[in-house]
């Protein structure tokens, strides 16, 4: 059989035909744009699934499922909210099958990484399996006994484990949490009021040459031998191991793998460093069972991948 998977990113949607081994046969790919309601993106939805479908030489009969990854919480074939696309309530499968009738699966586009992951990447040959992604805010993606835990549809909101009391606002409206901390917007937050503090820092000239501060700066910058920057790495590792070391001692996972633009970071900068605080601080120290932290393997198709075989994982 034969697989759809969607990825729905707040920029583009992404679509693949994908096999039962996890490898991408055809893509295809559209803005998002003005969102035109629940309707119109069902519509979009379905005619991005039939172009793929047609790039790839394949005939209907021959898809077990569309599964779509989204940027919110969902339940069943149910959308119940997203925040950076207004939709809530929304009987997705339903409207999407007007348009294409095949079966629809929705997931939250992190806990479609982690299949992906756990299926054909990092997490492969592992039951307890956790994805964590690092960009706008922080995402998760739980594998518990060989099965996807979404809770009542919106498990696995890691970001919102609050690591600070009191600290900076958070966009959900708690003020401390790890998303505020780790994420790469909670990084380049620091890298700006390190830089304040620093005018005589490097990160001033790497900003100025990438055209304004991101998620690398910091990392670039201490590349390079600079005092203030790596003074930033060594919080900002402080701030991600302090969320994994969390997670770890609640769920006790076999792996956690770290993904997102900021994942990248070179090794003795960031996993190193999370590797061994985490390995220092987790209460799996004791049984000598400290799991695995890695960085997740299959970049951007994992949320294309993930949502194509989540029929496996749920």
């Amino acid at each position: 059989m034969l697989y759809i998977g969607i990825d729905v990113g707040g920029t583009n949607l992404k679509a693949g035909l994908v096999n039962e081994k996890g490898e991408i046969l055809a893509t295809e790919k559209t803005p998002l744009g003005a969102f035109p309601g629940p309707e119109g993106f069902a519509r979009t939805l379905a005619g991005l699934a039939e172009a793929v479908l047609r790039k790839g030489g394949a005939a209907l009969e021959e898809i077990e499922y569309v599964g779509i990854g989204i940027p919110g919480a969902v339940s069943g074939g149910e959308i119940l909210y997203t925040a950076n696309i207004p939709m809530a309530h929304v009987p997705m499968e339903k409207l999407f099958r007007r348009h294409l009738d095949l079966p629809l699966l929705l997931g939250n586009d992190a806990d479609c990484a982690a299949v992906g992951e756990w299926s054909c990447g990092a997490g492969r040959g592992t039951k307890n399996f956790v994805v964590v992604t690092l960009g706008t805010g922080i995402g998760g993606g739980l594998i518990l006994n060989g099965k996807l835990h979404t809770g009542m549809g919106a498990g696995g909101e890691v970001g919102h484990i609050v690591i600070v009391s009191g600290g900076a606002p958070c966009n959900c409206g708690r003020r401390g949490c790890w998303e505020a901390y780790a994420s790469a917007t909670g990084l380049i937050r620091l890298t700006r009021e390190a830089m304040a503090a620093h005018p005589e820092s490097a990160l001033h000239m790497i900003a100025a040459e990438n055209g304004g501060v991101e998620g690398r700066t910091a990392f670039q910058a201490a590349q390079m031998g600079d005092e203030t920057a790596l003074a930033l790495c060594g919080d900002y590792a402080r701030y991600l191991a302090a969320g994994v070391t969390d997670l770890v001692n609640i769920l006790h996972p076999e792996a956690v793998a770290l993904g997102g633009g900021v994942a990248a970071a070179p090794e003795q900068l960031l996993l190193e460093p999370v590797r061994d605080i985490v390995a220092r601080e987790c209460y799996a120290r004791h049984t000598d069972q400290v799991p695995r932290i890695v960085r997740a393997e299959l970049g951007n198709d994992a949320g294309i991948i993930g949502a194509a075989l989540l029929g496996r994982a749920i």
